[in-house]
């Protein structure tokens, strides 16, 4: 839908409620009157009340201004239920469109738009027609006001108004235009930051720090760009505001002596003052802003909820609009992994300290570890005692406060570093595809059939894959469980070249046998090296050597040894321990 045809439409719906707007109209007669009241009773409790010795008739005047904000406050209590009439009927024409579309183009974001986005043009619609409304009463009354206290007042209030309002005018579009943008930036930002955010340490495990970063550059850039250019129409406006509404004060003043000798009294004088800082000023401000910000909201509103068509399709989504199931063309950025020199270890921890803030306690504090090529390693401990932390740490997501940390050789955090390691974390992350795709999303080629059935194979993710209908099947997200999003996370590792894994409790929503399958699958990696931190207590009892955490200090060992020297690995192995203990 094109803005004239928007324009149209709206023109269309106030026509239809032409009724109404005579109401409208009515009710707001009375606000200015009260407008009237205001400058004019004032002039004549000073001229021929107080001015003139009559304090009586001076009160009687006062009164009267009293008695016009009585009026003028019933009939804004009466506008409002007249606005909600105006503008309930524009809501249901919205939905109804709204629902239209959605069920005639399938369009899923349909349902934003019926909840959200239509409250959202009926209260900013509501509001507009407040603001016109309260505005043209109130210049009306006050001008009316000054013509009736002396004309020549107008001279001076009427030609900077009149500037102001085309300054204005003249300023609309454009601003429409830029608030418009920067709404679509900032929009655009955050959904950036929403879709980032929570994948952190998919970012970090698959080496697309770099690549993330950029795009959140880019998405920042943009908005700052997109406020830039607001800012500077947005002195424009404020220009128009200081010449409309506080030039014409300033003029009064200065023509005040010029004023009292051509017959304007010193009363009109006053109530003229009175018109432009308590009506003319405030009723310019609030237009200004109302149609400045809500004007724009209401037009990127209309826009969404009546799409431009598609030469192509016929339908109305100019561009195609992302759902949480529309595939992006976001592949992290992929790094080969290498081989490791022979004899360097996997994974070393040289005095490696961390803490969440400087006076927090230390949860690593100075921690040696060496994890061997082919090594075997998981990590116990109670719950929150830092395991994930340590996983962290070691994949380059946090950084030490002290000490140097290696993965096969490389310094983390580093692109070398990151390519040679893969860090699974508890949060499974599915992509919209087919599952080949996300299986192969840390590979630099597709993986060839063969290879990829024989790690779904190896991992347990075969009758999953079956399920589905093989490889080329498609994925949907939302319809997988958590254990099976953790599978196909685990198999994408599996087939990822790079040599070190890390599992950050990747297997807590597998059950025990399937867990120890895929913790197998690992641990038999050609050339794979094994840090799991550990769900079960039985993951322990596969390793090779096992890192107990106990806040900074820690036992190392192999099951018997530590079973001999170490109480807490007692009692985590106690079998009276249940089964989800660490």
């Amino acid at each position: 839908m094109t803005s004239r045809s928007r324009r149209r439409q709206a023109m269309g719906l106030l026509r239809a409620g032409r009724p109404v707007s005579a109401r409208l109209a009515g009710w707001s007669l009375l606000e200015a009157g009260q407008t009237f009241l205001l400058g004019y009773a004032l002039a004549r409790a000073l001229d021929v009340g107080f001015l003139a010795g009559n304090v009586r008739a001076g009160l009687l005047w006062l009164a009267a201004a009293g008695g016009g904000v009585v009026l003028g406050a019933y009939g804004t209590r009466r506008v409002y239920g007249v606005v909600a009439d105006l503008v309930e009927p524009v809501r249901d024409r919205l939905v109804s469109g709204v629902v239209a579309r959605g069920v005639r183009e399938a369009d899923r974001a349909a349902l934003s738009g019926l909840t959200q986005q239509v409250e959202i043009a009926r209260d900013t619609l509501a509001g507009l027609v407040m603001v016109s409304r309260s505005f043209v009463f109130a210049v009306g009354g006050a001008l009316a006001g000054l013509c009736t206290l002396a004309p020549p007042l107008l001279l001076v209030v009427v030609p900077p108004l009149l500037a102001g309002l085309g300054l204005f005018a003249a300023t609309l579009r454009p601003l429409a235009r830029r608030q418009e943008a920067f709404l679509v930036a900032d929009e655009a930002l955050a959904g950036e930051l929403g879709e980032m955010c929570p994948g952190l340490r998919d970012v970090t495990a698959a080496g697309a720090e770099q690549y993330a970063g950029t795009r959140a550059g880019e998405r920042v850039d943009a908005e700052f760009r997109a406020a830039r250019a607001l800012a500077r129409w947005s002195v424009v406006r404020v220009a128009a505001l200081v010449v409309g509404g506080r030039m014409p004060l300033v003029l009064l003043l200065a023509t005040a002596p010029w004023l009292l000798a051509h017959g304007v009294t010193a009363g009109a004088l006053v109530g003229a003052l009175a018109y432009v800082t308590q009506s003319l000023l405030p009723a310019l401000q609030n237009l200004v802003h109302g149609l400045g910000t809500s004007g724009a909201r209401l037009t990127v509103v209309l826009r969404r909820l009546h799409p431009p068509p598609n030469p192509g399709t016929g339908t109305g989504t100019g561009t195609p609009h992302e759902t949480p199931d529309t595939p992006r063309s976001t592949t992290p950025r992929k790094v080969p992994g290498r081989r490791p020199d022979v004899g360097v270890p996997a994974l070393a921890l040289a005095a490696v300290s961390f803490a969440y803030g400087p006076a927090s306690a230390p949860v690593l504090d100075c921690l040696d570890l060496c994890v061997p090529q082919g090594g075997h390693l998981a990590v116990v401990g109670p719950s929150g005692i830092g395991k994930s932390t340590l996983t962290a740490v070691a994949a380059g997501l946090l950084a030490p406060a002290h000490g140097q940390i290696r993965v096969c050789g490389h310094p983390v955090p580093g692109a070398r570093a990151a390519g040679l390691r893969v860090l699974i974390p508890q949060e499974a992350y599915v992509s919209t595809g087919t599952l080949a795709e996300n299986l192969g999303l840390l590979r630099p080629d597709p993986v060839p059939e063969p290879e990829l059935l024989a790690a779904a194979a190896a991992v347990g993710l075969a009758p999953l894959l079956e399920r589905l209908g093989g490889p080329d099947a498609p994925v949907r997200p939302a319809a997988l469980s958590a254990g099976e999003r953790q599978l196909i996370a685990l198999t994408r590792a599996y087939l990822s070249p790079a040599p070190l894994a890390l599992l950050d409790e990747a297997t807590c929503h597998l059950d025990a046998e399937a867990e120890a399958r895929a913790e197998r699958a690992f641990a038999a990696r050609p050339g794979g090296t094994l840090v799991v931190v550990a769900h079960r207590i039985a993951s322990a009892g596969r390793a090779q050597r096992i890192l107990v955490m106990d806040g900074p200090r820690t036992a190392y060992g192999t099951h018997q040894d530590l079973l001999r020297t170490c109480a807490l690995y007692q009692d985590l192995a106690a079998p009276s321990q249940p089964p989800f203990a660490l």
